[in-house]
């Protein structure tokens, strides 16, 4: 597990290692310079011609001593500076008179093309302002040469919090980043600025980054082994787990498939769908291991004897899927009302379970309105407690009665809008899915555009669905289930090309993903 901060969180953190810790600035800046130098030495080689184009804040005195560090083991390795001199910093004017005195070659103007390798550091963490002036044309230079560009903490010109270039960003192929990783470089756009993200460690302290503390988190490929539920042996199926998934309206039984499938590739122990009667004959033939229960779509009203026969299996189960393909009509809001009212144990609604909770709360507002939160609080009132809602951003838009593109512009913001003092956990799914509650943030970085598909959602909904069958608690379950949906992507990519996979190689790579 890494921790993620936002830019004040990453200058706390580095405020409170030099002033309380007693750790000088200086060092810092040397630690940082010899790993982005022995990252460079990684993918380069020794011919290489080094050009540190730096500013005059601390970002740039990184790249100075990148410079310099280089210069002395034998690299041809120079300087450019951007901005005015006046403003530099204490710690970089140091640096500079150091290589100064070393006789490095520092410019104030150069042709970038002369050089195969650029040191981006413009600009660091705490740029606020849209990029302009000289900035602005020398990013555009290093975008439009065909350099291999290695980024200092983060391509200038990006926002370490909205990972949105402020005018222009470095678009870099690698970032060395410090002590923890930013919003900025995992969000998009951010991720495609960044190219490959190195974390270094500088030298920040545990207290350090405990005093100042984050919500917000990834996962590593060491995390999945340590997290995933202990298969026992002395065990039977209901040891792990009984699963209720209604899902699935008329003839549109891929949505329950995927789901129930999923689940059982997940570990769970039984699984049983309720579903249109008319999916019946098709799920015992494509998934007989699933246990199955039917209601009549034909009418508009739930008869007592479906009713009854589907609160049985509300109470049967150890946790419950609502929404894939059920439909938004007068039929699924009664599924719906029997789910809110009967259900005690951990609830997941999806898809258009999402839909039909949409329809019932709010009023049309924008993200700074009262009426957001006032749909918000609805949704509490409405849900049990740790009830997992799983929209992706256009069905969220229609839940919380904020516009599309306003969600995409803010969607740290929204996550946080969400989860205000409530107790439900959102799993926003996008290019970079967030899990969201009171207290936490998970960003994931695995996965891939290959699971753009119909369907994926649906196989994501039935892995979350079977962690928490085998016990993990919803906000455990969803935050691993989705880094192992996007692990399972990846292998489906790897496998049928992201143009060519599909669900159903999402689903079947599962198995794979869990095989320790």
């Amino acid at each position: 597990m890494k921790k993620v901060v936002n830019s004040a969180q990453m200058k706390a953190i580095d405020n409170y290692t030099i002033e309380r810790v007693g750790i000088p600035s200086m060092v810092l800046m040397e630690r940082a310079a010899l790993q982005v130098a022995e990252q460079i030495k990684k993918h380069s080689d020794f011919n290489s011609k080094i050009l540190a184009v730096c500013g005059f804040g601390n970002n740039g005195g990184d790249g100075i001593a990148t410079a310099r560090i280089l210069f002395c083991q034998g690299y041809q390795a120079d300087i450019l500076m951007v901005g005015e001199e006046s403003k530099a910093t204490v710690q970089t004017r140091e640096q500079l008179k150091i290589a100064r005195n070393l006789g490095l070659s520092i410019f104030n103007n150069i042709n970038l093309n002369e050089y195969t390798i650029i040191v981006d550091a413009i600009f660091g963490i705490g740029l606020r302002r849209p990029v302009s002036g000289v900035y602005e044309s020398t990013i555009r230079d290093i975008n439009e040469n065909n350099n291999k560009v290695f980024s200092i903490d983060i391509p200038s010109g990006l926002s370490a919090d909205t990972a949105k270039p402020l005018n222009i960003a470095v678009r870099a192929d690698y970032t060395i980043t410090f002590g923890l990783l930013k919003y900025g470089m995992l969000l998009y756009p951010g991720y495609d600025y960044s190219g490959e993200i190195i974390l270094s460690d500088i030298g920040f302290p545990d207290i350090a980054v405990e005093t100042v503390g984050t919500d917000c988190f990834i996962y590593d490929s060491f995390d999945l082994e340590r997290l995933l539920p202990k298969r026992k042996s002395h065990s039977n199926k209901g040891t792990y787990g009984k699963i209720l998934i209604i899902a699935g309206s008329t003839d549109i039984c891929g949505a329950c498939f995927f789901s129930a499938k999923s689940a059982y590739r997940t570990g769970a122990g039984l699984v049983k769908v309720v579903t249109a009667k008319e999916n019946k004959k098709t799920m015992q033939a494509i998934l007989p291991e699933a246990l199955i229960t039917t209601y009549h779509e034909g009418t508009n009203q739930l008869n007592q004897e479906t009713k009854e026969k589907i609160e049985n299996d509300i109470k049967w189960a150890s946790v419950i899927v609502f929404g894939p393909g059920v439909g938004v009509n007068s039929l699924s809001d009664q599924l719906l009302d029997l789910v809110i009212q009967n259900a005690k144990v951990p609830l997941i609604i999806d898809a258009d379970g999402i839909n039909l909770l949409a329809k019932r709360v709010g009023l049309l507002s924008t993200l700074s309105d009262d009426s957001t939160k006032q749909s918000i609080r609805e949704l509490e009132e409405l849900l049990p407690c740790n009830t997992i809602l799983t929209p992706h951003l256009l069905e969220l838009s229609r839940l919380i009665k904020v516009s599309l593109d306003n969600i995409q512009d803010n969607l740290i913001q929204v996550a946080d809008l969400c989860t205000m003092a409530n107790n439900l956990i959102f799993v926003l799914k996008d290019d970079k899915t967030i899990v969201a509650n009171e207290k936490k943030r998970y960003i994931n970085i695995s996965g891939n555009n290959g699971m753009a598909t119909g369907g994926s959602g649906d196989v994501l909904t039935g892995i979350i669905a079977g962690l928490i069958a085998q016990g993990l608690s919803q906000f455990e379950a969803a935050t691993l289930g989705v880094y192992i949906h996007g692990l399972a992507g990846d292998k489906a990519a790897n496998l049928k090309g992201s143009y060519g996979m599909t669900a159903s190689d999402i689903m079947e790579a599962i198995a794979e993903v869990l095989m320790f």
